[in-house]
Order: structure tokens, then sequence, then C-alpha cells
């Protein structure tokens, strides 16, 4: 199985900047040639990033006199679900899965393809949109997806109560010391990665990514070792807002999140820990659907998102890295000194990107989920 292998370090891009946030919101520099592209844009996205709405969409609209009518979901599953309805019923332009999801979008026949030629793709950072990240988001020679961030999903960890093992290891979401607060399909998948690094499975965790066969018998076991553990978990999360309530609202004190949440949480006595096994790595993009009736404006969004000010805008928005070079002399300096803390030269060496998942693989990946939750 393909994986994404950056060939930049977070820290030669994640800089903090005199410039700090505030210059983020700014107005970006009005071009008469993309003033010609005024009207709507129909975009479906994340739920749970307020500067999306209140900086990001705003600079967009300042640029180019498109407005942007949002409209918010709280998973993939939802905006997936969601686009197989806009697909008959219209009212979506563009929207915004990862790199490992936009495959069964167009196998259900959802996507056109992008007009390279209408885009800016070198503004793009290195391994990004080219190498096997440009690889996994073209059908053919045919372009379907382009990136808008990337980030992780890692430890996060309250700092006094959790107790972590050392170094911190995903199998410490599994112990019966720390209240957790989990997604139930990367739990199961933490448990797999966790087996795997003890060669407690009889074949590699990646061989359940490309066949269906290997998948059962690895996600049987995987199932059944989480099932034990279950009595530590305090709260079940799809989406930002809930995976943030586990931990101010429930009482966890340890969960498997975003490192948007632990970004949120920052102040509250949490840290965002990189796993001895590896942080999971994701690659976050646009899509145009097949029926886009403002294609010509879903050209220009995606196309700002990858110049500086626009892709320091959107990481910004969901607390993760920029697509655009020279984005990271705009973030806030907050922003980068919280990734430079997390991620040492050990840690990015170890990510670990989600393989492609076919639509075969989300449907059984999401019976395996529900069992656990049922369990």
């Amino acid at each position: 199985m393909t994986k994404i292998k950056p060939t930049i370090s977070r820290r030669s891009f994640l800089k903090s900047s005199a410039i700090g946030a505030g210059a983020l919101a700014a107005p970006a520099i009005v071009s008469t040639r993309v003033l010609a592209s005024s009207g709507e844009l129909n975009f479906m996205g994340w739920a749970g990033y307020p500067v999306l709405t209140e900086k990001a969409f705003p600079a967009f609209e300042a640029a180019t006199g498109i407005k942007v009518k949002f409209t918010e979901v709280p998973d993939q599953d939802t905006m997936f679900a969601q686009g197989k309805v806009a697909i008959e019923a219209g009212g979506v332009d563009m929207a915004e899965p990862t790199i490992d999801r936009w495959g069964g979008w167009n196998s259900n026949g959802l996507l056109q393809p992008w007009d390279a030629s209408k885009l800016a793709m070198d503004n793009y950072l290195p391994g990004l949109a080219d190498g096997s990240a440009g690889e996994r988001s073209r059908s053919g020679d045919q372009l379907f997806y382009v990136p808008s961030n990337w980030g992780t999903e890692a430890l996060v960890a309250n700092a006094e109560a959790a107790k972590l093992s050392n170094p911190p290891s995903l199998g410490d979401l599994f112990s019966a010391d720390n209240q957790v607060v989990l997604r139930p399909h990367s739990a199961l998948a933490a448990m797999g990665r966790w087996l795997d690094a003890q060669g407690k499975l009889p074949r590699p965790w990646l061989d359940g990514y490309s066949d269906m066969a290997a998948m059962t018998q690895l996600w049987d076991i995987a199932l059944a070792e989480a099932i034990k553990a279950k009595g530590n978990v305090v709260q079940w999360w799809s989406g930002e807002n809930e995976a943030n309530a586990g931990f101010t609202a429930n009482g966890a004190v340890l969960g498997l999140c975003w490192d948007s949440t632990g970004f949120n949480l920052r102040n509250d006595g949490y840290k965002y820990i990189a796993p001895v096994e590896g942080a999971f790595a994701w690659h976050q993009g646009f899509v145009l659907m097949k029926n886009a009736v403002n294609a010509e404006q879903a050209h220009e969004l995606a196309k700002w998102v990858s110049t500086a000010e626009g892709a320091a805008l959107w990481a910004t928005a969901f607390s993760s890295n920029p697509v655009g070079k020279g984005a990271g002399d705009l973030l806030s300096p907050d922003v980068a000194a919280y990734y430079a803390g997390t991620f040492n030269d050990e840690a990015l060496s170890k990510l670990w990107w989600w393989p492609e998942q076919s639509a075969d693989f989300i449907a059984k990946r999401g019976e395996y989920a529900d069992k656990y939750k049922a369990a």
C-alpha cells in the first residue's frame, strides 16, 4: 500500500512570525483577474471550525468577489451521504474529504475532474500535490483532488491525570488507568497498530487495507481486544465538538484525537503527544461535484487556498498544517509553536498516513465500529 511520503518537515514551514495571527485577518490583495470570477459558491465542509466563517471566507470574498455558502457537516460519512443527495438535488459545488476517501466519491459518480490549468499547482509545498500524494489524487491522467491542509491524530492527554507509558504508546488508550475519548474506527486501527508493533498479529496491519480477507482477519482480532478494554471509554466522538466534550464535560484524561482538539485544549492542562508507534496522519483536500453549478468559483477557492495567505488561513482554521509555499511565515506563532513542541524529527519520521480505503473497506470498517460501540 502506497503511503504519502512528505519531503519537507513541519518545522521547516511551521515557523513563527512577527506577522502573527492578526495579519491573517487582513483581506487578501485583490487582483483584477480574479475579480472577474465573482458570484457564489456552495461549499460543503467540516463543522466546528469558526475561523472559516470568521476570517477565511471573508478574506476569499475580498480577494475574488465570490461569496461562499457553507454547509457544515460533522464527519466524512455525513459528508459523503450528503454528497450523494446533492448529486440529485444540487446545492453543493465542492466538498472537502480526505485523500483516502475521494475514490469512493468518484466510484459513485459524484465527481468531475479539476482543470489544472485553472489552478496554481506550483503553489503547493513539495510532497502534498506531487509525488505519491499527487498519484493518489488522480484517476488516470485526470486530477480529482487538490490539497487544502494536513494534520495528525494522536494522543491528547491531561498532563497531570493521564497514566502514560515511557514513551507514550497507543496502548495507553486501552489501559484501565485512563478514562478515554475515542473515535471507534480510529481506536480499532490504533489497537491493530499497537498489536502489530508488538508482533501479536498473524500478518502486517497494513495488509487489511488492500485485501478484504486480510481485513476481516485482522479487524476481528483488533475488535476482540478493544472490546476487552472498552470499560474505560467515557465518550465516543465523530467530530470536533464531541471530542472536546469528552474532556471538558465527561472527564476523559486521554484520547486519540485530531491535533486541533489538542490545540483547543492546550491552555486547559492538556498536551498533544505523538505515540511511539507514530501519529496517524491525514491529508485533506477539495473535490469538485459532477453537477457543480459554480465550477469556476470552485476553482478559484481551491487556487486561493494554495496561496500563502489562503493556505495559512485555512490551516489556522483547522489548527493544522498549510499546503501553500510561504504560508508558514503567516501562521500564528501560537499554532507554529504548538506543532514544533509536538513533533521532533523522530516523531515526523514515524507519521502513519491513512492508506487508501475502498468503499467496501469503509462499509466493513463501519460494521466493526458499530460492533465496538454496541458491545
